[in-house]
């Protein structure tokens, strides 16, 4: 079997009830739980949630809620692995046979095809997990803080004289969905390593949604995407 996660928690913090707030005339998680649905990879799609309401608008939208995540896992400090662990435990609980979980954020920007060349990707060689990235807008390599005594300081002052094109192109979490093995995701093992595959997302369709100002962008893209047929 192949399974879908969608971790949803009812505490957000920055935007609250995020993951049910609707976005372009749906709640948030209902994006996901479509694309999940559209892209037939999936044997069961399930919404890990420790909220009745979040729980009943999966369910409305198309996904399972066969279990109700502790609170133990549901804090702000509850890390994507151990909630996606708690999941595969229960599945083996109900006896069954699990070849990939693919975890999935409440995301308008997750796409059907790229759930598919994620599992592809997965499949297609000894991997432990494939998960969407994109390349950073401008290069890390020149990027600088703010000294607390005044004035900036660059991360890499020993690239300040390279040309931008002779910096090496660096990537990013697109913060959408992680295939992966269950025994990776049960060992805990890390992401981002050699034993991932990455699926390039073009980064004007990747938007982290965290804040207000990230809520806003978020709502300009999509309606660009709509605009122009990109849309999902």
């Amino acid at each position: 079997m192949n399974i879908a996660v969608i971790p949803a928690r009812g505490g957000s913090k920055r935007i609250p009830r995020k993951n049910i707030k609707s976005f372009h005339d749906k709640p948030m998680i209902a994006w996901s739980i479509e694309a999940a649905k559209m892209s037939g990879a999936f044997d069961h799609i399930i919404v890990s949630t420790d909220d009745t309401e979040i729980a009943e608008i999966g369910k409305q939208w198309g996904g399972e809620v066969p279990f109700m995540r502790p609170a133990s896992l549901s804090g702000d400090f509850a890390g994507t692995t151990e909630v996606i662990a708690h999941a595969i435990r229960w599945m083996y609980e109900q006896g069954w046979s699990v070849d990939a979980v693919c975890c999935i954020y409440a995301t308008p920007f997750v796409r059907a095809e790229d759930i598919n060349l994620g599992l592809q990707a997965l499949q297609s060689g000894i991997w432990e997990y494939a998960f969407a990235v994109t390349d950073f807008s401008t290069s890390v390599f020149r990027s600088f803080h703010l000294h607390p005594d005044g004035g900036v300081e660059m991360f890499f002052p020993e690239y300040l004289e390279t040309r931008s094109q002779d910096l090496p192109v660096a990537m990013h979490d697109a913060g959408q969905f992680y295939w992966g093995r269950p025994g990776a995701w049960l060992e805990d093992k890390r992401l981002f390593d050699r034993h991932s595959a990455p699926i390039v997302i073009p980064r004007w369709r990747v938007q982290d949604i965290d804040t207000e100002e990230d809520w806003k962008r978020a709502e300009l893209i999509q309606q660009a995407l709509f605009i122009s047929g990109g849309g999902t």
